[in-house]
């Protein structure tokens, strides 16, 4: 554990826990006096204005969406990813849909990122009850798709690196479909996650439509350009 946070200034760190046990107390009262500790350090730095903007929107995009799942943290989930441009004809798409219905029928809710394609056939199959959205702004706005729109349990974020960390943090598994560059992403940063241990090990999954050859010639790739240059190990 890192050295606890402090001013250094005793008056202040007293009123700051007395304005922690004034809003009602918490068991959790010293990591948040350490939170507003941080906030206060900004003030002695001097922060760019950007860099507080940052650290602001990504601390109140994570409180919204832990306090949005913590009620479903009792029911276990599977976070779906794939390409936003996936048609409703492709074989991926119903395969997705499919999916994402046999595992809502084992107990299991749908994480995805709210959009079109794989996202949307996933949310069809689970329906809006069993559904989770976690949409991104991005300058070609990303609307969320009929099956989640509206809904409570969907949350929309600034930055990516938050939307990732609660793909991962609030899953129980992942499954992945073929997708485009931001797919990609999501699957090697999941790999290394559990690679490294800054997440718990869990089932990561790799699913295309029969016949598809998507991830199979990934994982040549792989073998023949990072295996046996000896820039990954084989498990």
């Amino acid at each position: 554990m890192g050295k606890r946070y402090s001013l250094e200034q005793g008056s202040f760190d007293d009123h700051i826990i007395n304005l922690i046990q004034m809003l009602g107390g918490s068991p959790h009262a010293d990591l948040i006096k350490e939170i507003i500790v941080t906030a206060l350090k900004l003030v002695e730095d001097p922060a760019a204005r950007v860099d507080v903007k940052i650290l602001n929107a990504a601390l109140r995009e994570l409180r919204f969406a832990f306090k949005l799942f913590s009620g479903y943290r009792h029911i276990r989930k599977v976070t779906v990813f794939g390409s936003a441009r996936t048609a409703e004809t492709d074989p991926s798409y119903q395969q997705a849909a499919s999916f994402a219905h046999k595992i809502v029928r084992h107990g299991y809710m749908v994480i995805t990122g709210a959009g079109d394609g794989i996202m949307k056939g996933a949310q069809e199959g689970a329906g809006r009850k069993m559904s989770f959205g976690v949409n991104i702004q991005l300058p070609f706005e990303q609307l969320p798709n009929i099956y989640i729109e509206n809904d409570p349990k969907l949350v929309t974020f600034k930055y990516f690196f938050t939307r990732k960390l609660i793909f991962v943090k609030e899953t129980d598994a992942i499954a992945l479909f073929p997708g485009g560059f931001g797919t990609l992403d999501e699957m090697f940063e999941s790999l290394t996650l559990v690679q490294t241990g800054k997440t718990d090990i869990m089932p990561i999954v790799l699913i295309d439509a029969p016949g598809g050859t998507y991830w199979l010639e990934w994982r040549r790739n792989l073998e023949t350009n990072l295996l046996k240059r000896g820039l990954i190990r084989q498990f």
